[in-house]
């Protein structure tokens, strides 16, 4: 077996360095240098058997890289392991291998440009990411209770049916990287019934931009509320195939069941929230505790568990994902005919979108009156989409519930067209911090699992 990057260090090695064999050309390894913790041995190749010529009576302790092009590592992660045998003795996170600058870019966009760039932090839950945007750019222009209820309704869906796909890729690869491969092919295969409904209201499948400050970017086609009641009974039928296939799986438990434990003392101090805090029985929900978009207007349950491991995590997700196509229903009954874009005119952006004969475009009847009948509607649509509108000088922070935990958006203007500052709390950031504390002392083969468990995706991470 190949032991490529593999370093061995002798944790106790005698300070006096004339005491260590100095003689490359007789060491068992090739390559060695001194540190402040002793000698270190870089391994090239071989067997794993040469590492055990260590000099007598001292501890051996290997340091692995997993990542960061390890498929359980869910993008760009990097966790250097130190091992003791196959035991994690230590586990530290290596990050910023994703890191593609979208918050400092916003500051030389206007705050309806910076959609675009918020959608791929956490490329699987874009409409979460916009809404959390969109709801402090509001909330910095005073016009939150301004936003129209159809446009709420949309966006409270369009992030109910997100959570779902969410999950679904977590269970789907969670399931993947400990063997279970069919969960994978279900996973999947129920993601792509909600990622067409976004096909068909926003025209992408993911990072679409659909939700923009005021309200959403167009309405929904005529037929959009029929065909999503028409996904949901059997996106139910087929979500109970994970569900029969994984709970209570004597060889799934045997993975999950007490695996990445963290209990409700740590996920406080490490500021922890999502599925990995309601593992530990405490009902924390930003949409129950702090409704935003309506929230309080929708009945449904939050999910705990007091297992505080992976099982109980891959619990809370199947009956999160319940839950949320509750909430889509009761958007589909309360979903009334209006406007989806505030009617402020300085911050409105044009939103009666259609497809016209070349596929695109806005609606053939804006089009006519601001280029044929009103040359300051033609001159205002120029200067609203050239420059933006101007958000007055001030900071605030909206938090909204993710799939993974606290999404918040720390936002400040300096009275400009731009945003001054914008600074996410993104939860795969914060939630990460616990590996350390639900790996050390587990077994190597456990940290696929607890890794899968919190569900950490690095576009959000490295924003």
């Amino acid at each position: 077996m190949s032991t490529d990057n593999v370093t061995y260090s002798s944790a106790d090695a005698d300070a006096d360095a004339d005491s260590v064999e100095s003689d490359e050309g007789t060491d068992a390894y090739a390559g060695s240098y001194e540190t402040t913790e002793g000698r270190i041995f870089s391994v090239a190749g071989g067997d794993w058997d040469t590492i055990t010529g260590a000099p007598e009576g001292e501890r051996d302790r290997i340091v692995v890289n997993m990542g960061p092009q390890h498929p359980s590592t869910h993008g760009v992660l990097r966790l250097i392991l130190e091992l003791d045998g196959e035991t994690v003795t230590e586990a530290r996170c290596g990050i910023g291998y994703l890191h593609t600058g979208i918050e400092k870019n916003m500051e030389y966009r206007s705050f309806v440009q910076g959609v675009t760039y918020v959608t791929r932090m956490d490329y699987l839950t874009p409409m979460v990411n916009e809404t959390a945007y969109c709801l402090a750019v509001e909330k910095a222009l005073d016009v939150t209770d301004q936003i129209p209820e159809r446009a709420s309704v949309i966006r409270v869906m369009m992030m109910e049916l997100n959570r779902v796909s969410s999950h679904l890729v977590a269970l789907a690869t969670g399931g993947m990287e400990l063997g279970a491969l069919t969960a994978m092919e279900f996973g999947f295969r129920e993601r792509e019934l909600v990622l067409d409904i976004f096909e068909m209201v926003s025209g992408l499948r993911m990072n679409s931009a659909y939700v923009r400050p005021g309200g959403v970017a167009q309405d929904l086609p005529e037929d959009g509320v029929q065909k999503i009641r028409e996904t949901l009974p059997l996106l139910r039928k087929r979500l109970t195939d994970t569900v029969n296939l994984l709970v209570d799986n004597s060889i799934w438990m045997g993975r999950t069941v007490g695996v990445g434990y963290l209990d409700l003392l740590g996920c406080m101090a490490l500021g922890i929230t999502g599925p990995v805090l309601r593992s530990t029985g405490l009902p924390h929900d930003l949409r129950k505790t702090q409704p935003y978009c309506g929230y309080e207007n929708y009945e449904f349950n939050v999910a705990t568990q007091t297992t505080c491991d992976v099982y109980g995590r891959f619990l809370i997700r199947i009956q999160e994902m319940t839950e949320s196509l509750n909430i889509v229903d009761q958007c589909l009954d309360r979903i009334k005919p209006g406007p989806v874009m505030i009617e402020d005119k300085k911050i409105a952006w044009p939103a009666q979108l259609s497809i016209g004969s070349d596929g695109q475009g806005n609606s053939p009847e804006h089009i006519k009156e601001i280029m044929s009948e009103s040359m300051e509607a033609l001159i205002h649509h120029f200067k609203l989409v050239t420059e933006g509108f101007r958000v007055p000088a001030g900071q605030v922070y909206t938090a909204i519930e993710s799939p993974k935990g606290e999404l918040g958006c720390h936002l400040v203007s300096s009275g400009g067209t731009r945003p001054y500052r914008v600074h996410f709390r993104d939860p795969s950031f914060h939630n990460l911090q616990s590996l350390a504390a639900m790996c050390e002392g587990s077994m190597i083969s456990d940290v696929v699992a607890a890794v899968a468990s919190i569900d950490p995706v690095m576009g959000g991470v490295d924003r």
